[in-house]
């Protein structure tokens, strides 16, 4: 049994939520940003699934640095769709969750450049 890994688990679920609205911001017709979004917002798990298995601290510190800015683009499309008012959707659960995994990303970095 894999240990658990709370980066992990939360962007994986973090990213099956993005594909969840990208699906519905098609529905609504929007289909430009909502890409964009479901590129980034995937992206994320992706490259801390990356990190996992780096050769180095400093390959892993590069793989999650990837991961914060592909989540900090992710916050820019989410706002963004937001504030266009291009769908009608509740954009806060999003938002909340991707301000809490750049903070442990974050945390992350700060703690294996000290």
């Amino acid at each position: 049994m894999e240990k658990e890994n709370l980066i992990k688990d939360k962007t994986f679920e973090f990213a099956l939520a993005i594909i969840d609205l990208y699906k519905r911001l098609n529905k609504q017709n929007e289909f430009v940003i909502s890409k964009q979004l479901l590129r980034s917002g995937t992206s994320i798990g992706a490259n801390v699934e990356e990190a996992i298995a780096a050769q180095s601290r400093k390959d892993f510190v590069h793989k999650l640095s990837i991961s914060l800015k592909e989540a900090r683009e992710t916050r820019y499309w989410l706002r963004l769709l937001k504030e266009s008012k291009l769908a009608e959707n509740d954009f806060s659960r999003y938002l909340s969750e991707i301000e809490q995994i750049i903070a442990i990303l974050i945390k992350i970095i700060k703690s294996c450049n000290l």
